[in-house]
């Protein structure tokens, strides 16, 4: 069969899957991960903020932990409803629409004079952010080429580990140099409302949703430009194109698909990871700059470690890329929880700095890693037409611990200290480790089209 031929009867998903990786992977790969970091930057800087206005502020413990706990609120709404709209209106306007937002309540954060505003604003960031993240892994995964697919959602999820190192760096120069550092620190997390513009304009709606709506012209259209960058000539469609009945066309339906019988126990599963590496990651990465103060650290030197704690996410991201199409999703996934087990009992019973350092870059290494292939198997576990959905509402479940978990790390602290708030910690990640056995593993498998 000629290539023409070929083309004429595959269907869209069948020939996005044949493509090499092209010039206009790289452009959605890079659009949406530059978004991503922003996000990074944006959770990672509330981290080193919290610290200095503790000091500044004279805040309690207590209202320390809500202003981390209020964006997560406000994420863990984001991501239910922002699945939602993804699915019903387009992965590329939501996309855009959730970064304005939260763009621009960051920088409105650097005008607060008190805690009350400080918070109503982390609340409309966490609107935003929350609905981000599960939209641009979706939006990637529907593009990605079947047998390099997971790799790639573990390199989008590896821009995180930039906006976090970033928000490291903002945090260690800008943060400490005057009193209102943290509100220059604010401002620069404005940066996204900019960048909304030109996600929103420069990037396709995936083929996948646009063929799902039964706007053929239009996914036909975005298929043929990734066909031209990987130097394949144009083929007029042969018709109409037989798309497969959805698994869900209503919001309520897709909601009560999540727990048919085809999609209850990796829903439950799914939802059990996402909550555990949420409780375990934020609630460590959050206080870590201000547990270091707490144990005698300056300020600077604080940020200092939490800066080089934060470079070994870059190598964990890497290694994850490559063995999560090398072991598959799952094992993948497990290892690195039990890796993050690990290394959480040593972080929390680590004596001097090198030992704090080694323990925490190892938390990191294999924390991340984890975080990105469980970025990847997520959208696989659900068919397009309730993929966002999925997705979305598997982050917001797992952002009720992200608010639960900055807000029982002070009692832990004050019960225990460090060693038992880490092993606290540790539990939580073997436990994910055990529940990512019950997702399904579609490695180099084409996506699910109903």
């Amino acid at each position: 069969m000629t290539d023409a031929a070929t083309r004429a009867s595959s269907t869209l998903s069948e020939r996005l899957d044949r493509l090499p990786f092209t010039r206009k992977h790289l452009r959605v790969l890079t659009g949406s991960g530059i978004g991503w970091a922003l996000d990074a930057m944006d959770v990672g800087l509330i981290s080193f903020i919290i610290a200095a206005l503790a000091a500044q502020w004279s805040l309690t413990p207590t209202e320390a932990g809500w202003i981390a706990s209020v964006g997560f609120v406000g994420m863990a709404i984001g991501a239910s409803v922002g699945g939602l709209l993804a699915d019903r209106f387009g992965r590329r306007q939501v996309f855009a629409l959730t970064l304005l937002v939260y763009g621009v309540a960051t920088g409105a954060s650097a005008l607060v004079g008190g805690l009350a505003a400080l918070l109503v604003l982390r609340f409309l960031v966490g609107l935003g952010l929350g609905a981000e993240l599960p939209v641009a892994s979706t939006y990637v995964s529907e593009f990605a080429p079947a047998r390099m697919r997971g790799r790639l959602i573990v390199i989008l999820e590896a821009f995180w580990a930039v906006g976090w190192t970033l928000a490291a760096l903002i945090g260690y120069f800008v943060i400490p140099a005057s009193e209102n550092g943290w509100r220059w620190a604010f401002a620069l997390g404005a940066i996204p409302a900019a960048y909304a513009l030109i996600v929103r304009w420069g990037l396709p709606e995936s083929a996948r949703w646009l063929e799902r709506r039964g706007r053929f012209s239009q996914a036909e259209s975005v298929v043929r430009s990734f066909e031209d960058a990987a130097g394949a000539a144009p083929v007029p469609a042969s018709g109409r194109p037989v798309v497969p009945p959805a698994a869900a066309t209503s919001l309520g339906q897709r909601l009560g698909t999540l727990w048919s019988a085809e999609f209850r126990v990796r829903t439950a599963c799914l939802w059990l990871v996402w909550f555990c590496v949420n409780f375990s990651y934020y609630g460590a990465f959050i206080w870590i700059p201000s547990i270091l103060v707490a144990q005698g650290y300056d300020l600077v030197r604080s940020f200092g470690f939490t800066l080089i704690i934060t470079l070994a996410q870059l190598p964990g991201y890497a290694v994850a890329a490559w063995l999560i199409e090398v072991w598959g999703r799952r094992a993948t996934l497990s290892v690195f929880l039990v890796g993050s087990a690990v290394s959480a009992i040593f972080f929390g019973t680590a004596t001097g700095a090198g030992g704090v350092i080694a323990a925490g870059m190892a938390l990191s290494f294999f924390n991340l890693g984890a975080w990105g292939a469980l970025y990847a198997v997520t959208p696989e576990m659900y068919p397009t037409s309730l993929r966002a959905t999925g997705s979305g509402w598997a982050a917001g479940v797992g952002r009720i611990a992200s608010i639960v978990a900055p807000l029982v790390v002070p009692p832990l602290l004050v019960a225990g200290g460090a060693p038992v708030l880490f092993v606290v910690f540790a539990v939580f990640f073997a436990v994910a480790a055990a529940a990512a056995w019950g997702l399904v593993d579609r490695r180099g498998v084409a996506l699910d089209d109903r």
